[in-house]
């Protein structure tokens, strides 16, 4: 059995650790939060983390005062989590199994209503918070481009908002459908577009990882300053994805990466800001391929714009 092998049951030969890799499974934790969802203290949370990570089964991630935790590569922990799973199918699981996925379930709901106080305190001045951060006409000016001038088809704006990217962008689609989680929001984007006539433009109440949409309906999906309120960016990428037929495109429009830790705890950002190599690597387990990058810089923060495509993965599948 080779070195690797051995590091990695002598990481996984611990309760509490097979419990982090489960939790972390469900979705990326900090530490706090792992020790809040444990029941443990956060010295020994920490590590529990640091012999997970020395087999390479957890990635630790910072962020301004924060550190996140991820699993590894997928090569190296599936087949680990493969067993849990066919253990748990024998045994059926223990209690901590239960009361974990409870106590996660909490976690998972403080943060979103914490995200959700923030959406309904702020949603009249949702256009102007946005202002302060990154001249939004430059933004707007630079996704028209990237796009280029023909038809959008099927358009799909996740995290509508005010329905800011549908009015900048129906007059160009065959149909247009904003989605949001916040009614507040969606009350000002219909209020907005309703003044503007538009007639193949609908708007639905959905979440960014179950969107109320069937699989292969959309040309074309647009993430505009939304992912860094995810708690999980690869898993909306992946459902963005979900939409789009053989040729369709994605267009993300974010924060590079920053260490503006009050947008944190202000503004409810999750992320403070992505690097390239970040939104490739969740493209390409989307099945898709980064076909342009853009920054816009000049302000305090740096603006990013991710172009990928179905169409572009096939492509260098095919030149393979």
């Amino acid at each position: 059995m080779s070195s690797t092998a051995l590091d990695i049951f002598r990481a996984a030969a611990d309760p509490t650790r097979l419990r982090i890799l489960v939790l972390l499974r469900a979705m990326e934790l900090s530490v706090g939060e792992l020790a809040q969802v444990l029941g443990q203290s956060q010295p020994r949370v920490s590590r529990h983390v640091k012999i997970l990570a020395d087999a390479g089964l957890t990635v630790r991630r910072k962020e301004g005062s924060w550190v996140f935790l991820g699993l590894g590569e997928t090569g190296r922990v599936s087949p680990l989590l493969d067993a849990i799973d066919a253990w748990t199918r024998i045994d059926g699981g223990d209690h901590w199994t239960v009361a974990d996925a409870a106590r996660l379930a909490a976690v998972r709901a403080e943060r979103a209503a914490s995200a959700e106080r923030y959406f309904a305190q702020h949603a009249d001045q949702w256009d102007a918070i946005r202002s302060l951060h990154v001249a939004e006409s430059d933004v707007e000016a630079a996704m028209t481009a990237l796009l280029g001038a023909g038809p959008l088809g099927r358009l799909v704006d996740i995290g509508t908002g005010t329905g800011r990217m549908i009015e900048l962008f129906a007059d160009r689609a065959a149909s247009a459908c904003g989605v949001d989680r916040s009614p507040e929001m969606l009350r000002l984007a219909r209020a907005k577009l309703s003044d503007r006539g538009f007639a193949n433009v609908e708007l639905r109440q959905g979440d960014m990882y179950a969107l109320p949409l069937a699989g292969g309906t959309a040309d074309l999906v647009i993430l505009h300053q939304v992912l860094h309120f995810a708690q999980q960016p690869g898993a909306a990428i992946a459902e963005a994805a979900r939409l789009l037929d053989g040729a369709g495109r994605i267009l993300i429009v974010d924060f590079a990466p920053h260490e503006r830790e009050e947008l944190r705890t202000q503004d409810a950002h999750v992320r403070l800001g992505f690097g390239d190599d970040q939104i490739a690597r969740w493209f390409g387990e989307a099945g898709l391929a980064m076909d342009r990058v853009e920054r816009l810089g000049g302000g305090e923060l740096t603006v990013n714009l991710w172009l990928g495509s179905k169409a572009g993965a096939a492509r260098l599948e095919e030149a393979a």
